[in-house]
């Protein structure tokens, strides 16, 4: 997360949104215990590139294989890097991975360009470094948290996307790409803020979604397939910063990505890929309007 993210968006908002004095100062203040909450990353998120094997060694030099190894590379933000782990073999690259060449069975080449606080913007200078070699086989990027409490206007995140995509695509590079996630489920934010961010964040991520397919990718809903797991198991899927996934958050995000990864590699033996679900009924039902008219509902013995 940016430096004072959360406070430029509620800046952002407040000026969009037209809030009372009142408000705006609430959620100014929102933000910056927020911000104290999570605070500013002190060390560099691990590094696991390298190759992986088939029968699980790795990471590993180069060295002589049998079979040329699928080159796999993952782009993005703090997310896609993995910071909040507490080891290398944590990180959601490596998990990819590692499952790709078992898949596979072929050994799989992690490349990570991935950078801490990145925005939609800072895309194409991680795309120049992975096309300045051989382009990667397969490529996840990660991307639009930044872009929330940066306030990067969604149509200008989405045509920066479209663009990387189609470079990589134009490189023969099957790429997946694990949309905005729902920044609702961050408990440090407090009402109203966390509303708006969640509001932005989902209409972020559908947008991805909408413009990926059209670009011949695939879009995997990180906000619609994580929020329910990350709202009802905060202290075991988040970190420490309460901002960024745990070891056992980024399992459950490459869970869900791996499907498509492998789909896009053309490896995926698993049969047809699940339909995935357009909104999370959950993440719907923790909306404070919908909290509302739950408990209308429950005062006049309506199911």
């Amino acid at each position: 997360m940016a430096v004072h993210g959360f406070r430029r968006a509620a800046v952002a908002l407040g000026a969009l949104g037209g809030l009372s004095g009142a408000l705006y100062q609430l959620m100014l203040v929102q933000a910056k215990k927020a911000e104290q909450v999570i605070g500013i990353p002190v060390d560099p998120p691990f590094l696991g590139d390298g190759m992986y094997l088939p029968d699980g060694r790795g990471p590993l030099p180069v060295l002589e294989v049998d079979r040329a190894p699928l080159r796999f590379a993952v782009f993005g933000d703090s997310m896609a890097a993995g910071l909040g782990v507490d080891g290398p073999e944590q990180l959601p690259g490596v998990l990819l991975a590692r499952e790709l060449a078992e898949e596979s069975g072929r050994p799989v080449w992690l490349d990570t360009h991935a950078v801490v606080g990145a925005t939609t913007r800072d895309l194409a200078a991680q795309v120049d470094r992975a096309l300045a070699g051989r382009p990667p086989d397969v490529a996840l990027i990660i991307i639009g948290a930044n872009d929330v409490t940066v306030q990067l206007p969604i149509p200008q995140s989405v045509a920066k996307l479209v663009r990387e995509l189609g470079r990589l695509r134009q490189a023969g590079t099957g790429v997946v790409v694990g949309t905005c996630p729902d920044l609702g489920t961050v408990r440090p934010l407090a009402q109203p803020l966390r509303s708006y961010a969640r509001t932005w964040s989902l209409l972020l991520s559908r947008a991805q979604c909408r413009a990926v397919a059209k670009a011949g990718a695939l879009a995997v809903p990180l906000a619609d397939l994580l929020a329910p797991d990350f709202l009802t198991r905060p202290a075991e899927l988040f970190s420490s910063d309460q901002f960024h996934p745990s070891a056992a958050g980024y399992e459950q995000a490459a869970s869900v990505l791996l499907p498509a990864l492998c789909s896009v590699a053309g490896v995926w033996t698993g049969g047809p890929l699940p339909s995935l679900p357009t909104r999370s009924q959950l993440a719907e039902s923790r909306r404070p309007t919908a909290r509302l008219i739950a408990r209308v509902n429950r005062g006049l013995g309506r199911a």
